[in-house]
């Protein structure tokens, strides 16, 4: 049986389980919203934690709040932050849409905390007069959705692309030799080299980090001290910039105060803006997943241009059978971000007036987002990219037989020549090499500096 204890609020008296550090507000909210069982993340708790810590010393600072009591809240404030208490955050994502009941849960779990630290002689700390003093959730939730999002672009996310595209540049350097047959339309086109693919890829990734860091100004900016409508009632005048400031000192990144506190509450047009990029991001790597599988296919009748690290048996039922699981695991990640990013900009279209009252849904999608391409790129680099091997016959017979080369011919023989040669080559199983022998007169010397895949790599033209 679980034992209970009697909390009261404005609304009455509620039975809160004894071991809680919550209280009532936190109890009504789980009776409330039994929606999805999701619940909010580490990364934003850790940034509620942080934020109630800064907001404490700030308004201890300022001689608004009794020291004792104000290091007591702190030190709960960092133990909330470190993840000590996560088990006390019990809230739904799916809630009241400005989030007011996980500040509140936040609020209660500081204060209960804060009361232990102060020991049974001491009068409790309460959640809304001393933890919550000079703040609304109106503030502080957006706040914590872009100092959580800041955090993990910054920590885990462009580290993970990094690592990705540095992968993806030791392997253009080892495999500058190899020349493939390239392709348009899924259709056999004009040779490349494998290291000018991968160096594709790898600019894909470079565009994606510049992109990413382009946002982060935005997302720097903090709605702390706006209060309940972006006017500020009931806060100091500087506590906004001093609550980013110390933000800033605490992590090392550059929070600063909005420059629009009607803005920072009512929108979050920079949350969209992050999570555009990164939808963006996920568009570029399912392409990049996509190739990889392609070029992977087989072993006997796709492309088997390459050949993915085996990693887990691939069929219940086919024997030997491998597929390519880290491509089709960054696909899904992709097809989610995409989702994800759908549901940001639905939500932030309901910023009505003074508020946005769909902060939960879009703190939990857009830090899902960032999650899942941190994790997945570095997978997708450590487990198919970095260990991936050529075939090499294979890739050169299939150069051999490609009747597209006599494009190389173009400037020698006109297009239409080539094309009956490229057409005959390909109906009788031919090279075009030595159907060309055949159909003009060029010499076998001419024919094999004309169709050498290699200079065609390098672009110009092949007349001399």
């Amino acid at each position: 049986m679980t034992s209970y204890r009697v909390e009261k609020d404005s609304l009455g008296e509620i039975k809160v389980p004894a071991d809680a550090l919550y209280s009532a507000q936190t109890q009504r909210a789980v009776e409330n919203f039994p929606v999805s069982g999701i619940r909010f993340p580490r990364a934003f708790l850790r940034a509620l934690g942080l934020i109630k810590a800064t907001a404490v010393e700030v308004n201890a600072g300022l001689a608004l709040l009794d020291a004792t009591i104000a290091q007591a809240i702190h030190q709960a404030a960092l133990e909330v932050a470190e993840g000590k208490w996560d088990d006390d955050f019990p809230l739904d994502i799916f809630q009241t849409g400005s989030g007011t009941s996980t500040n509140m849960n936040a609020n209660e779990v500081i204060a209960g905390r804060a009361t232990q630290i102060l020991g049974t002689s001491a009068k409790p700390v309460h959640p809304n007069n001393h933890v919550n003093m000079s703040q609304s959730s109106n503030d502080v939730i957006p706040a914590a959705i872009h100092v959580s999002a800041y955090l993990e672009v910054h920590e885990k996310l462009l580290p993970a692309l990094r690592h990705l595209h540095g992968t993806l540049k030791k392997r253009e350097t080892e495999f500058h030799d190899i020349v493939k047959t390239g392709r348009t339309h899924l259709m056999d086109a004009m040779p490349v080299k494998l290291s000018q693919e991968i160096s594709g890829w790898a600019y894909q990734v470079e565009l994606a980090v510049v992109r990413i860091e382009s946002t982060l100004p935005r997302l720097a900016q903090l709605a702390m001290g706006g209060t309940a409508v972006g006017t500020g009632i009931n806060a100091p005048k500087e506590f906004g910039k001093l609550v980013a400031g110390r933000l800033g000192v605490i992590t090392k990144l550059p929070f600063v105060e909005t420059d629009n506190h009607f803005a920072a509450q009512a929108t979050m047009d920079s949350a969209v803006e992050l999570s555009g990029q990164l939808k963006t991001t996920a568009s570029s790597f399912m392409k990049l997943a996509n190739d990889l599988r392609w070029m992977n296919s087989g072993p006997i009748a796709g492309l088997g241009e390459i050949s993915l690290p085996s990693l887990q048996p691939g069929s219940s039922i086919m024997p030997g059978k491998v597929n390519p699981v880290m491509c089709e695991m960054m696909m899904m990640v992709c097809a989610q971000m995409t989702g994800n990013d759908t549901t940001i900009t639905i939500c932030n279209q309901q910023g009505n007036f003074e508020l946005n009252v769909m902060l939960p849904a879009i703190a939990h999608n857009l830090l899902q987002s960032i999650n899942l391409l941190g994790n997945s790129a570095r997978l997708l680099a450590d487990k198919a990219i970095a260990g991936l091997t050529v075939n090499k016959g294979r890739i050169e017979g299939l150069v051999d037989q490609n009747p597209i080369l006599v494009t190389a011919l173009n400037p020698v023989i006109g297009y239409d020549q080539a094309a009956k040669i490229a057409k005959k080559a390909y109906a009788e199983g031919r090279s075009v090499k030595d159907v060309t022998a055949e159909m003009t007169n060029l010499s076998k010397t001419e024919l094999n500096k004309l169709l050498d895949p290699v200079p065609m790599t390098e672009g110009g033209i092949t007349q001399e």
